[in-house]
C-alpha cells in the first residue's frame, strides 16, 4: 500500500516495539519518528526529526503522511504533577493530532486507557477520556482508540513500583470470574495490534478494548 507513517511517543514501551513492527511491515514504506532527543535506528526506512512538543507548530511541516501513531505518555511521577503530566498526555497529543488532521494524514491511532472517561475522578482516566472526545472530532477518515490496561515490558529508566507489583499480581488475580478483562497485556502485543490496525480497510471510528488488543 506504500504508506508513510508517523510515530509520536517512539521512545516508549509500545512505540519503541510499534517502529519495530512498521520497519518490517510491508504496506509501509517510510516511518517518520518524532522525539525529543536524537535516536539512531538500524534501519533506511526510518527517518527522526528532534521536535520540541511545546512548539509544535514549528515542525507542522513534518506531519505529512498517511497515518499517525500517537504513544505518547508520562506518568504524575516523572513530570513532576498532574498539570505537567497532563500537558503530555493530553495537550500535545491533541496539538499533533490537529496538524496531522490539518496536513491531510487520514489513519488516526492512540493509545489511550481502558476505563478512560472524560467525567472520571481519576485525573489520569479523565485527561485519557477527554482526549479520545477531542479527536473523535477531527476530520480524519479513520480514528482507532487503543485502550489497553496495565501494559508489560522493560521500560529502561522509568521504573515504576506500582506498575512493577501489579504486573506480578493481576496475571493472578484475574484468573478469577469477572477479573479477567483487566488482566495486564505487553507493550509489544499492543504495538503489533496497532500495526496490524493500519494495513486494514478503513473501519471509520473505531475502539480496541483488551480482549481486542490480544
Amino acid at each position: 500500500m506504500n504508506k508513510t507513517a508517523i510515530v509520536i511517543g517512539a521512545t516508549g514501551l509500545i512505540g519503541g516495539h510499534l517502529v519495530e513492527q512498521l520497519i518490517g511491515a510491508a504496506h509501509i514504506t517510510q516511518v517518520i519518528t518524532l522525539t525529543r532527543r536524537l535516536v539512531s535506528y538500524n534501519s533506511d526506512k526510518v527517518i527522526n526529526y528532534v521536535v520540541d512538543f511545546a512548539q509544535l507548530e514549528q515542525h507542522s511541516n513534518l506531519f505529512k503522511a498517511d497515518i499517525l501513531f500517537s504513544c505518547l505518555g508520562t506518568t504524575k511521577k516523572a513530570a513532576g504533577s498532574i498539570d505537567a503530566q497532563r500537558k503530555v498526555d493530553f495537550n500535545y497529543q491533541l496539538h499533533a493530532a490537529q496538524l496531522a488532521a490539518k496536513s491531510g494524514v487520514e489513519h488516526y491511532l492512540v493509545v489511550s486507557s481502558s476505563g478512560a472517561n472524560a467525567n472520571s475522578r481519576s485525573a489520569y482516566l479523565k485527561m485519557k477520556g477527554e482526549l479520545e472526545q477531542a479527536v473523535t472530532q477531527l476530520n480524519f477518515k479513520q480514528i482507532s482508540i487503543i485502550q489497553p490496561s496495565l501494559l508489560l515490558g522493560e521500560r529502561g529508566d522509568d521504573f515504576r513500583l506500582g506498575e512493577k507489583l501489579g504486573s506480578i499480581l493481576l496475571p493472578v488475580l484475574c484468573r478469577l470470574p469477572g477479573l479477567k478483562k483487566f488482566r495486564p497485556i505487553s507493550g509489544k502485543q499492543v504495538a503489533i495490534k496497532m500495526c496490524n490496525i493500519s494495513a486494514q480497510p478503513a473501519q471509520g471510528l473505531k475502539y480496541y478494548k483488551l480482549n481486542e488488543l490480544f
